[in-house]
């Protein structure tokens, strides 16, 4: 309706037999590496990364805490992150999502409640999130056209300095 691509949804029955639970009252403490789908309701004190070229999702569930950097295809918080999220295919953030970091989404989806204490960064191409060389620490030298200014990125910040 409205004009909405429909096929841009996720589609939580494609992980439907490959889906990990991290159930409420159980605290991990370490990186995760899935395919499939995985559901947190408990904590998670580590890195979440999908197997690279895998359509993984995560949920996060209204109780449910990360503590770490998140690299997953598709994304759905409505628990608390505290750290970055990078996703290359599609973002939504529930009701009850506290996300304190950074949100990289080709795709985003926020219901009226959902924070985000950090930027919203839109990659332009699906498949876009930078690897961990070009994020935090990665800098970046280029030119500006204008006035031959030179730009400086040193991983979330960006100066400007006249050449």
């Amino acid at each position: 309706m409205w004009g909405k691509d429909k096929g841009k949804k996720v589609d939580f029955d494609r992980h439907a037999g490959k889906t990990t639970m991290v159930s409420k009252g159980t605290e991990i403490s370490g990186d995760i590496v899935f395919e499939g789908g995985l559901l947190v309701e408990g904590i998670v004190k580590g890195n979440i990364h999908a197997a690279p070229g895998s359509e993984a999702l995560l949920r996060l569930s209204e109780a449910g805490v990360i503590e770490g950097e998140i690299r997953v295809p598709n994304v759905v918080i409505n628990g608390k992150v505290l750290g970055n999220v990078y996703s290359p295919g599609h973002v939504e953030l529930a009701s009850k999502a506290i996300v304190n970091g950074n949100v990289h989404y080709h795709l985003i989806e926020m219901v009226m409640g959902s924070e985000v204490n950090g930027s919203l960064v839109h990659d332009q191409s699906e498949g876009a999130a930078p690897t961990p060389a070009q994020g935090a620490g990665a800098t970046k030298k280029s030119k500006s056209k204008d006035k031959g200014a030179e730009v400086i990125e040193s991983g979330d910040n960006m100066a400007a300095k006249p050449s």
